[in-house]
């Protein structure tokens, strides 16, 4: 059988985008290659044709999946919602729901802190863009100022999330998510205020 010449290219991002959503979904560790290659639809020898090693898929799926939450960031900022939008949709229980399709950094930072340079390496260069990216929101900021902001806002949403996935009691996970979302904006107001002085 005669393939496209980028069908390699397609293949390798179909398994990309399948480890991305199956390790936020299961862990690293819950998820084996074999499986993997199965979700994708592919046998499992057709793994190394593409990936040198599993930590080699996983740094690429880290990759993709903060990729993935940078473009939704952008999708708030271009139709004009902000960081207000991007607080609203991440502290939401449809996220808190889904996260094969969420944040990484909610689902997976506590794994990437065990894992090779390469891996924790691909987590930071994909959370470096998306500081860089929040913190052009607050254009009045020193850029330094506006990436500690970014941080801390981050770390606030993302253990939010964490908090609010971790327990089995539906009120008390929505009351953290609201809780979370309340500190988030009062963050921004803060922020805005001081602005204005």
């Amino acid at each position: 059988m005669r393939y496209s010449s980028n069908h390699k290219q397609e293949t390798r991002e179909r398994i990309i985008e399948t480890a991305a959503r199956s390790f936020r979904e299961k862990g690293f560790d819950g998820t084996g290659v074999q499986a993997l290659m199965a979700d994708a639809g592919l046998t499992n020898g057709a793994f190394y044709n593409h990936f040198e090693s599993k930590e080699d898929l996983i740094a690429e799926a880290i990759a993709a999946g903060l990729s993935q939450r940078l473009k939704a960031v952008q999708e708030h900022i271009d139709a004009g919602r902000g960081v207000e939008g991007h607080i609203d949709s991440y502290l939401s229980v449809s996220h808190r729901d889904n996260p094969g399709t969420g944040c990484p950094t909610a689902t997976l930072a506590a794994e990437v802190a065990r894992h090779t340079d390469e891996v924790r390496q691909s987590f930071t260069d994909g959370l470096a863009q998306y500081l860089e990216l929040l913190a052009t929101q607050w254009p009045d900021l020193s850029h330094e100022a506006a990436i500690d902001r970014a941080m801390v806002l981050y770390s606030l949403m993302s253990g939010t999330m964490q908090l609010a996935r971790a327990t089995p009691d539906d009120a008390l996970s929505r009351r953290i998510l609201d809780t979370g979302k309340k500190a988030a904006m009062a963050m921004l107001t803060v922020a805005q205020s001081a602005k204005r002085k």
